[in-house]
């Protein structure tokens, strides 16, 4: 409720926001970040490094959030060979009706240490 404050975001891998989401809108929550890299669940589960993470409750939070008419809705991927280059007309086809947008991202790892095996090239 401050004055002039346009937008409340959130980043998240969504494992719990399902059950946060109603409280978080109420608070005045108006933009979602989901990082979702795979739609394959052991890939997922994977990324997460948990067991037992229902991939299927991702797209409920997508749906969710569609419902909840939240300003923005986001979805990004981190795009990497050998891992998830091959689900990117997946993403396409999974979100194309839904409110959001999707973004493809490269690979950066955290500590620096490029693997050119891991990032897929540039396209000219």
């Amino acid at each position: 409720k401050l004055e002039g404050l346009k937008t409340i975001a959130v980043t998240t891998n969504g494992i719990n926001l399902t059950r946060l989401l109603p409280r978080l809108k109420e608070a005045g929550l108006n933009a979602i970040n989901i990082s979702l890299d795979t739609l394959v669940p052991a890939k997922f589960e994977f990324i997460v490094r948990r067991k037992g993470t229902n991939l299927s409750s991702k797209a409920t939070v997508l749906i969710l959030a569609g419902m909840l008419c939240l300003l923005y809705l986001q979805v990004n991927c981190v795009v990497m060979r050998g891992f998830n280059e091959d689900e990117v007309l997946d993403f396409v086809d999974f979100t194309k009706d839904l409110p959001l947008d999707v973004r493809f991202i490269e690979y950066m790892p955290f500590d620096g240490k490029y693997s050119c095996s891991e990032i897929l090239p540039g396209q000219k």
